[in-house]
């Protein structure tokens, strides 16, 4: 029931191409008036978490998840967390396992799947005592992790989580890499495998025995990273495992908190699979909204505040669902 069948949003023709939208934001948007206070936290495992706090004084926050290679300080993360301030909500914003500025200790890194490490901030946070409530915000990597950690807790989630909103969300896998490997987006993967690179040297170096960065240029694909790298550092037989054990798609039908998706149907990432109506359509409380533009993780716009629609999109879902549960 929860599909919706309507987008308020819709771009300026100047920016609807969706690669326009994808690209735009990255290299043009600047984002100003956020101050963060970092805090590094422990986890089980004995490595570290960067968390970048920007404060309002709220007795509610958000935990904001990156996308691959992203962190802190990329606008589309900048922008939510202003956004968010205005509305009354501190927002912790987590750089995941080597992207806080600093290598991480162990061999582990971080990948779609992993949803430990959201246990662990959230955790902290609820240790803390200085809230009462949080939600969730992810952007594409980032969302598949909290629609898999919503999902894989089901009804006995904690009642101290009140909503999430999850953008540009690859939530299959399988058909996201086959949709990368489309040439439109050769551009894109191999940005990404070159800043890849810098984390599998400094890998190499740490645990020489384990990781070899050797031949590294001869990968054209997102997959055979996967299939070199992600799969076999975090237990997984390859890159076919990895996808379908991590695939948050699956996950779905168990999320028992009010849940926003927002994925643009000409975003050039998602696949078909990505979309998934008839999960959402079954389900009482995962939300799909499906403009026709926005890009990979742009739903940009020009109007009041300089919000893009992401923004007071997901800002306004978390409004209210923070009075549903």
């Amino acid at each position: 029931m929860p599909a919706i069948g309507y987008s308020a949003y819709k771009p300026s023709w100047r920016i609807a191409n969706p690669h326009l939208q994808t690209i735009y934001p990255s290299l043009l948007r600047k984002v100003s008036g956020v101050q963060y206070e970092r805090e590094q936290i422990n986890t089980p495992d004995d490595d570290f978490l960067d968390l970048d706090f920007c404060r309002v004084g709220a007795r509610r926050i958000v935990v904001a998840l990156h996308g691959l290679e992203g962190d802190s300080t990329r606008s589309y993360i900048l922008g939510m967390v202003k956004a968010l301030n205005r509305r009354g909500w501190d927002v912790a914003a987590l750089n995941f396992r080597g992207c806080g500025g600093a290598p991480n200790r162990v061999e582990r890194m971080y990948h779609s799947g992993e949803t430990k490490d959201l246990q662990t901030v959230i955790s902290h946070i609820e240790e803390s005592r200085e809230y009462d409530e949080i939600a969730l915000v992810g952007f594409s990597l980032g969302g598949n992790v909290i629609l898999k950690y919503l999902g894989e807790r089901g009804p006995a989630v904690d009642d101290f989580i009140r909503g999430a909103a999850a953008i540009s969300v690859p939530c299959d896998l399988a058909g996201c890499s086959d949709k990368m490997e489309d040439r439109e987006n050769t551009l894109y993967v191999r940005r990404f495998l070159r800043l890849l690179y810098d984390k599998m040297v400094a890998k190499s170096k740490r645990f020489p025995d384990k990781v070899s960065v050797q031949d590294y240029n001869r990968m054209t694909t997102l997959r055979d990273f996967d299939d070199r790298y992600t799969a076999p550092i975090h237990g997984f037989a390859d890159a076919a495992e990895y996808y379908e054990k991590s695939s948050s798609k699956q996950f779905l039908s168990r999320i028992a908190v009010p849940t926003l998706i927002l994925n643009a149907q000409d975003d050039p990432f998602l696949s078909p699979s990505c979309f998934p109506t008839d999960e959402a359509e079954a389900s009482r409380h995962v939300y799909l909204e499906a403009p026709c533009h926005g890009g990979h993780c742009g739903f940009v716009s020009f109007g009041r505040d300089a919000e893009y629609y992401s923004e007071s999109r997901a800002g306004e879902f978390l409004q209210a669902a923070s009075w549903l549960r």
